[in-house]
């Protein structure tokens, strides 16, 4: 195995997977403690609707899976096979999970789909067009919650930090936008020119040390512009549809898992409005534009507590660490113990004829 693979391999590590974990259980742990009401609890009982709605919050998370794997066969044009793009997504998904959520998994996603015999000029295209579909994403759909349910809404609750998350939000929003304005000037507009604003911003003295990697940043936009630049406008149309499929699927998730756990209460799931529920949902796509500023491992701790306090409204009191813990253990912790399955199998298909 190559240099360049071990250093790769190494960003993915199954043994990085102990720091979000421990992080994120640490604190569900104490927001367990904090708010433990036993009598509250005591009401709980386990019936057959709650299995029910466990069921479709798992099964929303495959429909988040299915719409990027959907995605991934539309970009490449058919030339990875369903299989592959399986093992790719899982792998970026694990390195998601233990890599900061500014950084997320597409620094190693490159060479996943490299080592499945597509060039690299693809695989940088690949990479690339699906990370400006993630932010594009974002870009509309912020705005559109954030009109629809009002800024008083979504940011003026009591809780800790409740009144600091707009600013949290609207960073993110903002480090989005930025980011997708320059990746779309490079990759449809004038990639030489990007290539050269990236290279000149680099040469200030603090940022010097990383004007190599920047520039390689550069030459990846020119390579990537040249496979997607004269790509037809339906091919990006079913692109964005599968990426609205996918983050959309996901932000349902608490909604089918706060449902169960009206049920488990003998509470009526009419408890919850229909506006209530876009509520919640709107709320989790804020969330996460949020957790793009924290440095943490997939966020670990900071969406847990995140969760807690920006959710807790409309979680029935003491069971708001449980919920926390439920929704991390549907929509998070699967993608790192995946990782740890099929990583070792990917490994020896890919590196087979290597050595």
């Amino acid at each position: 195995m190559s240099n360049i693979d071990s250093s790769i391999l190494k960003k993915v590590s199954p043994v990085k997977i102990i720091l979000p974990i421990v992080l994120g259980l640490s604190i569900i742990v104490y927001i367990i403690y904090r708010d433990w009401n036993s009598q509250v609890v005591g009401n709980f009982s386990f019936t057959s609707m709650i299995l029910l709605f466990l069921f479709i919050s798992l099964l929303m998370m495959v429909f988040r899976d299915i719409g990027y794997m959907i995605r991934l066969r539309i970009l490449s044009n058919g030339e990875l096979s369903w299989k592959q793009i399986f093992y790719i997504i899982m792998l970026w998904e694990f390195a998601s999970a233990i890599s900061p959520s500014a950084i997320g998994g597409t620094t190693v996603a490159t060479y996943f789909i490299y080592k499945e015999k597509v060039s690299l000029g693809k695989s940088t295209a690949l990479v690339l067009s699906t990370a400006f579909l993630d932010e594009l994403y974002f870009i509309v759909f912020f705005p559109i919650i954030v009109f629809s349910v009002g800024t008083d809404q979504l940011f003026s609750e009591n809780g800790s930090f409740s009144n600091n998350y707009v600013y949290f939000a609207f960073i993110g929003y903002g480090l989005k936008l930025i980011f997708d304005i320059f990746v779309a000037y490079g990759l449809f507009i004038n990639p030489m020119s990007f290539k050269k604003i990236i290279i000149s911003i680099f040469k200030f003295r603090f940022l010097k040390k990383w004007q190599h990697k920047a520039e390689q940043t550069g030459n990846d936009i020119i390579t990537a512009s040249n496979e997607l630049k004269n790509k037809p406008f339906l091919f990006w149309i079913k692109a964005y549809f599968a990426t609205i499929l996918s983050w959309s699927a996901r932000y349902w998730v608490v909604n089918f898992l706060l449902l169960g756990l009206l049920a488990g209460l003998n509470l009526s799931i009419n408890d919850l409005s229909l506006y209530e529920h876009f509520e919640i949902f709107a709320r989790q796509l804020v969330m996460w534009v949020m957790m793009l500023v924290l440095p943490s491992p997939g966020a670990s701790g900071f969406a847990e507590v995140v969760f807690s306090d920006y959710l807790s409204v409309f979680i029935p009191v003491g069971f708001v660490g449980l919920l926390a813990l439920a929704w991390r253990l549907v929509s998070y912790y699967p993608y790192l113990f995946l990782g740890i399955i099929i990583l070792p199998s990917w490994i020896r298909r890919t590196h087979k004829t290597e050595n």
